[in-house]
């Protein structure tokens, strides 16, 4: 499985690690990829946030480039994402920068899995900053186990199904139900959680507070 980390226009980390065998720049993330000294395999997006140098210099340093319409059905993180995974079907993607930035594009990152070209492979993305990991799961049983470093754990359907939520410090039942569009600051109980959720898919956010 190859492992793809995929930069976006939000906070970048502090550190990265070099676990992974092919690095992606979104639109002006890829500038930033370049400060750091750190290889930009594939540079993807409309470019509308850099000036013709800054372009010049992306078009060079990139192992390949991908030059989007301005006008276009996608935001420059998805585009990336779809020529990933047009590249590597099996592709695990790392996601950084997917927060801290414009709050529609976030929004955009947190429901990824409404394109239809993109749910498919819901389950191969993580989006990743200091203190959070987001996953996507479809709809259905699911064992979840804690991230390493984090300490709470968050639940939201994307749509309107009922979840149940067994093995956490708070658990969610037909006995013990109630009502909410995200189930926020649960803990792990020493053992996985198991959830399910009947329709749509869900996003599985753990965190930890800010050191």
């Amino acid at each position: 499985m190859i492992k793809v980390a995929l930069f976006a226009g939000g906070d970048f980390p502090r550190s990265i690690n070099d676990d992974f065998d092919y690095q992606v720049g979104a639109d002006r993330a890829c500038l930033t990829l370049l400060e750091k000294g750190l290889p930009l395999d594939l540079a993807v997006g409309d470019f509308d946030s850099v000036t013709a140098d800054e372009l010049a210099r992306i078009r060079q340093s990139a192992g390949e480039l991908i030059l989007a319409e301005y006008e276009k059905n996608d935001t420059d993180t998805e585009l990336a994402l779809k020529e990933i995974f047009a590249r590597f079907p099996q592709a695990h993607v790392t996601l950084f920068g997917a927060f801290g930035g414009r709050l529609d594009h976030m929004l955009a990152n947190l429901f990824l899995p409404t394109d239809p070209d993109l749910a498919p492979f819901m389950r191969q993305i993580c989006l990743r900053d200091a203190c959070n990991t987001v996953h996507f799961l479809p709809s259905g049983r699911h064992r979840i186990v804690q991230d390493e470093g984090m300490a709470y754990i968050s639940l939201m359907a994307d749509s309107n199904a009922d979840l149940t939520i067994r093995g956490a410090k708070y658990e969610l039942t037909p006995n013990r139900f109630f009502k909410k569009k995200i189930y926020t600051s649960n803990e792990f109980a020493g053992k996985p959680i198991t959830v399910q959720c009947d329709s749509g898919y869900l996003l599985v956010i753990q965190s930890k507070d800010r050191s």
